[in-house]
């Protein structure tokens, strides 16, 4: 599924709710949209506090698909083309110096 389908049914979504009204007790503001997103990418990292492998697969992917709504969302509100800014670190990445650290030994970030 193309990024483009996820954010008009994420948009689709979230005007049902009317969270983009004005009076909107969850007004979906840039702001409120960053907090959401390092609040729900935590949420993420719980399935790891205490262990190496995830033992609930299902509520791990719950978590990472409201990481990736808040994103879409935010990326949208702000204007920004998410398929293209994600291009755009690739090449930048590309071309960026790699310095091994003592965790990374033997391993390649390209």
């Amino acid at each position: 599924m193309d990024l483009d389908t996820l954010t008009q049914a994420m948009h689709a979504f979230v005007e049902s709710k009317g969270w983009y009204r004005e009076d909107s007790p969850k007004r979906q503001t840039q702001r409120n949209l960053a907090i959401s997103l390092v609040l729900e990418a935590s949420e993420v990292l719980e399935h790891f506090q205490w262990n190496s492998e995830v033992s609930r697969p299902d509520e791990l992917a719950d978590e990472l698909a409201d990481v990736m709504l808040y994103l879409l969302q935010l990326a949208s509100c702000s204007g920004i083309d998410l398929g293209e800014a994600v291009m755009t670190k690739l090449d930048k990445n590309k071309a960026r110096e790699w310095r091994e650290s003592p965790n990374d030994a033997g391993m390649s970030r390209e």
